[in-house]
């Protein structure tokens, strides 16, 4: 994904600058699963490196470093995944997420790790005299990749995280990013020198997804190691394409896990926890946005189910609060033995494998797992937001203060909401309607994505301020989050 593509980017650029002999595998996720496996190190001791550096994975790779080690090869992890009960022998485990690991931002992204790998390995050889000949490499001209990384893996904005995009921002502002990140700009139709942590999260990021969901994520860490404009130009082009064609499936995708769900959206039944689905048709690598959609549309814990080969099923999770992902699966794996092959993840995303024949006991015993944890006000949707704004405070000022800001998960931007007349509506895009409010005889340009059904005379609605450019002027408009009819 776009975290260890961008980890990979920053390693293979940093540790050259350092002075060091080092290229790069992506093996397809589709083929050799996920981390450091034994076929991926075999695949690596072709070239006969001294030392395989990981790059966000590998704290789960026990028996692939037992595998490097049969061959003689060193194996450094940076990750930030949660670990298993074992942890990957002989390996030098930089991952803040291990335990009695005392960095206190548990939080950075695997493009974080690599980062601050690469300033300790500045400092040592800072001490051992390294650069008493030659000018020590400036770190900071990779802070736009840490800063597309952090935020395309929606990590928690702490402090750390939130500086890391500030001056990743800051770089790209001026011009000065790495200029595949300035070609992902390019193709998108996006000004860099206005770019927002909006735009590395919903441009930038899904462009780069895209080669890792549908191809090979190689297109995208070649374009993010491009030295020329003329260079990276043609391999951003591509990234634009792969997710159009990505954009394509999904909607099939999601039209059709929607179809199975008709009974569930028209009376959700108040026992069930969570959503499991699987059609042999659908694309491994797309299979995490959709359970993504679900999980917000529906507001429950959902697992979607690719074909892989040899019989098994490759899924992805997303959870809601209150219900850790990761956990349950480890819950499931014990509770029912032979049910899950593998898994991995976080609180709120995670991905695992399963026999096809175990999907209906897996199925059984998520929901078991989740009926114990999660309780009916926990699956009741609820949308918290900033309160109203007074006449004449909703303005193409406000929303451009607020864009200029750093925010994303455990810092999200401001959610007003207010009651609005709908003046005049109109279908964009097939699918999303734009509008036109009146609120205290004042009127606002409105967005409501994913939605073309008329919408009544009198809404309550949740909005964000933002700014919508087009053909070269930009003008005030309101991204409604979520809506009711009003009295």
């Amino acid at each position: 994904d776009a975290d260890g593509a961008t980890a990979c980017a920053v390693g293979v650029r940093g540790l050259r600058a350092l002075g060091a002999d080092v290229d790069f595998i992506v093996p397809n996720r589709f083929e050799f699963g996920y981390g450091l496996t034994p076929e991926i190190v075999a695949l690596a001791a072709k070239r006969r490196p001294h030392l395989i550096v990981t790059v966000d994975n590998g704290i789960a790779s026990v028996d692939g470093v037992a595998a490097a080690a049969a061959h003689g090869i060193d194996v450094l992890v940076t990750d930030h995944h949660l670990p298993g009960p074992a942890l990957p022998a002989p390996a030098i485990i930089v991952n803040p997420n291990q335990p009695g690991c005392g960095f206190p931002s548990k939080h950075i992204a695997g493009v974080g790790v690599m980062f601050y790998v690469l300033l300790a390995t500045r400092a040592l050889l800072r001490d051992r005299g390294a650069f008493a000949a030659r000018a020590e490499p400036n770190l900071a001209d990779l802070l736009d990749l840490v800063a597309l990384g952090t935020v395309a893996d929606v990590v928690r904005l702490d402090q750390t995280n939130r500086v890391f995009v500030e001056q990743g921002l800051a770089r790209l502002r001026a011009g000065r990013a790495q200029p595949g990140v300035l070609a992902l700009f390019a193709v998108a139709g996006r000004d860099h020198r206005r770019a927002t942590a909006f735009d590395l999260g919903f441009v930038a990021g899904p462009r780069l997804n895209a080669a890792g969901r549908l191809a090979d994520m190689t297109i995208g860490i070649r374009c993010l190691l491009a030295t020329t404009a003329a260079e990276a130009a043609p391999l951003a082009a591509e990234l634009d394409r792969l997710n159009r064609e990505r954009r394509e499936v999904e909607a099939a995708m999601q039209e059709e896990a929607l179809a199975d769900l008709a009974d569930f959206a028209d009376a959700p039944p108040a026992d069930q926890c969570t959503l499991c689905l699987f059609r042999p048709e659908w694309h491994q690598g797309v299979v995490g946005i959709v359970a993504s959609r679900l999980k917000d549309r529906f507001h429950r814990p959902a697992v979607v189910f690719a074909r892989a080969a040899d019989g098994e099923l490759r899924g992805s999770g997303r959870s809601i609060r209150g219900f850790h992902l990761r956990d349950a699966l480890d819950l499931v794996a014990k509770r029912a033995p032979g049910t899950i092959t593998r898994f991995g993840g976080h609180a709120f995303a995670a991905g695992l494998t399963l026999p096809e024949a175990a999907l209906p006991a897996f199925r059984a015993a998520f929901e078991a797992a989740a009926r114990e944890r999660l309780t009916p006000a926990d699956l009741a949707a609820t949308c918290e937001t900033d309160g109203a704004l007074a006449p004449g405070e909703l303005t193409f000022a406000l929303a451009q203060s607020l864009q200029q800001q750093v925010w994303g998960q455990g810092l999200p931007a401001p959610v007003f909401d207010d009651t609005f007349a709908v003046r005049g509506s109109r279908i964009v895009g097939g699918r999303h309607t734009k509008l036109s409010l009146e609120r205290d005889g004042e009127r606002f340009d409105a967005i409501l994505f994913g939605h073309a059904e008329p919408l009544p005379g009198r809404i309550r609605a949740a909005y964000r301020p933002g700014v919508n450019e087009w053909q070269g002027s930009a003008s005030l408009e309101l991204t409604i989050e979520h809506w009711l009819p009003a009295a």
